[in-house]
C-alpha cells in the first residue's frame, strides 16, 4: 500500500486507575484517569489522562471526556457528551499547548442529556442538562438547564 497510515488502536492503557466493581465496554480509549468504584463506561467513549470520574458515575457511549474534567460523584454522561478544554483562545486550536486548557468540574448528582457540550466551566450538585445542550458558562444553582446557550428552565 502506498502511504500508508500510521494506524492505532483503542485501549485502557496500564496506567488507568479503577476503584471496585467497574464496568467497560469495549472498544474503549482509555489512558491517565481514575475511575472510582462501582462505575459504568460504554463503548466507544475516550477519556483521557488528568480526569476523575467519581463513584457511581454511568459514561454512555461515544462520550470524549477531555484533560483537565472532574465528574463528581452519581453522575450520568449521556450517549455523545463532549466536553471541551481549548476555547481557541488565540483565535485556533491550542497546538498542545497546555497553558491555554482550562479545566471543568461537574458537581454530585449531575446527568448531562445525550449530544450536550461542555464547555470549560463548573457545575454544581443536582442538575440536569437537557440533550444536545451547550454549556457555555457556570451552573451555580441546582435545577435543569437546557439549550444553546444553556439557561435554566426551572428548579428540580
Amino acid at each position: 500500500m502506498k502511504n500508508a497510515p500510521t494506524l492505532f488502536e483503542s485501549r485502557i492503557k496500564d496506567d488507568v486507575q479503577f476503584g471496585e466493581n467497574v464496568k467497560v465496554v469495549t472498544p474503549v480509549n482509555l489512558y491517565g484517569c481514575t475511575v472510582a468504584n462501582d462505575c459504568f463506561i460504554g463503548p466507544f467513549v475516550e477519556i483521557q489522562k488528568d480526569v476523575a470520574i467519581g463513584p457511581r458515575t454511568k459514561v454512555q457511549s461515544h462520550a470524549f471526556i477531555c484533560e483537565l474534567v472532574t465528574i463528581g460523584s452519581d453522575c450520568f454522561i449521556g450517549h455523545g457528551v463532549m466536553f471541551v478544554n481549548d476555547l481557541f483562545a488565540t483565535g485556533g486550536p491550542a497546538r498542545g499547548d497546555k497553558t491555554l486548557w482550562k479545566e471543568t468540574r461537574i458537581g454530585n448528582q449531575v446527568s448531562i442529556g445525550s449530544n450536550a457540550t461542555i464547555l470549560p466551566v463548573s457545575v454544581c450538585d443536582n442538575v440536569v442538562i437537557g440533550a444536545g445542550s451547550v454549556v457555555t458558562k457556570n451552573i451555580i444553582e441546582p435545577g435543569i438547564y437546557a439549550g444553546n446557550p444553556a439557561k435554566k428552565l426551572r428548579n428540580i
